[in-house]
């Protein structure tokens, strides 16, 4: 028996990295799998079918049901055609898992507009496609009494909750995913979905691209036999739970990942203030303000994006 006997899944971005691990702990757990991936390479010109096939092919081997999908997350039309595939192939669908992600990184001054708009595209606007259609299938079903126990899982950054220089685009789709999880959870409980979030600190070809000290990091590998918080398997505990009928109170909830640990995360909240009564004029803030952002130590952004080491 497995925690997810019966689902049926979509994870986007499944033929590599996080996504393929995921894929395969879902369809461990007894989920049907769609292996969602439009295969873009590494010259970001091309794409290949052959990372969603061959998870495909590994779940078949190990006894599971999967079928592969080549949708790309940030078409709108096809991403609803991808659910009502899902749906017309497993009879209905459960969870969704938006994985799918790519980086065009470059310092803002040099970002081109191809580059803020693609990333945006996938990440952003993919999460928004995606989900947007599998709720409204959700909902449907719940309107004529079918509660399909809806689990959405999305993937937000430490680029986003913090920020790394090099990715204004990445870190803004990222930031925005943990509020669209946020304010789309309010929304959609009253047909009992439920939406959550994953910070993943993992190493994955994506990771190994990012700018600065993170990625140098990133590909820092333990010794053999040594357990390696850095490895993508790290994140599929969390992810099947999330997906599972034992999480079906868990909804609007960040969770930040990095090896054995798991963070529940918080917004953004004051840390120091200053108040008057009444207004005020532009001229005694002068003194007040340098008083309120030196009564806060600001971290070096480096140490902000490893606090979790």
């Amino acid at each position: 028996m497995g925690l997810l006997d019966g689902k049926v899944a979509i994870v986007t971005g499944a033929g590599r990295g996080i996504g393929r691990e995921d894929a395969l702990v879902l369809a461990k757990e007894g989920a049907k799998v769609v292996v969602a991936d439009v295969g873009t390479a590494r010259d970001e010109m091309t794409t290949e079918k052959g990372p969603a096939d061959e998870v495909v092919d590994e779940i078949k081997k190990a006894g599971g049901e999967a079928m592969a999908s080549y949708t790309n997350v940030a078409d709108f039309n096809a991403t609803k055609e991808m659910i009502d595939n899902t749906v017309k192939e497993f009879g209905e669908l459960n969870i969704l898992v938006n994985n799918a992600g790519i980086l065009r990184d470059r310092m803002l001054v040099n970002m081109n507009e191809a580059e803020w708009d693609a990333v945006i595209a996938v990440h952003l606007k993919g999460t928004f496609n995606c989900t947007r259609h599998a709720a409204a299938y959700w909902r449907k079903e719940s309107k004529e009494g079918r509660d399909r126990g809806g689990s959405v899982i999305n993937m937000a950054s430490d680029a986003g909750l913090i920020g790394n220089p090099g990715q204004t685009n990445y870190g803004a789709a990222k930031a925005g995913i943990a509020a669209f999880t946020i304010i789309s959870a309010a929304e959609l409980g009253r047909y009992g979905v439920r939406i959550n979030c994953i910070v993943p600190v993992a190493r994955t070809r994506l990771t190994l691209e990012t700018p600065g000290a993170v990625g140098m990091m990133m590909a820092e590998k333990p010794p053999e036999g040594e357990f390696d918080i850095l490895d993508p398997k790290n994140m599929t505990g969390v992810i099947a739970y999330l997906g599972s009928d034992e999480a079906k109170e868990i909804t609007g909830r960040v969770f930040h990942i990095a090896g054995g640990k798991v963070h529940m995360m918080d917004g953004w909240h004051g840390v120091a203030s200053i108040e008057k009564d009444g207004r005020w004029e532009p001229s005694e803030l002068v003194p007040k303000m340098k008083e309120l952002v030196e009564s806060v130590e600001i971290e070096d952004i480096s140490t902000k994006m490893t606090w979790w080491m």
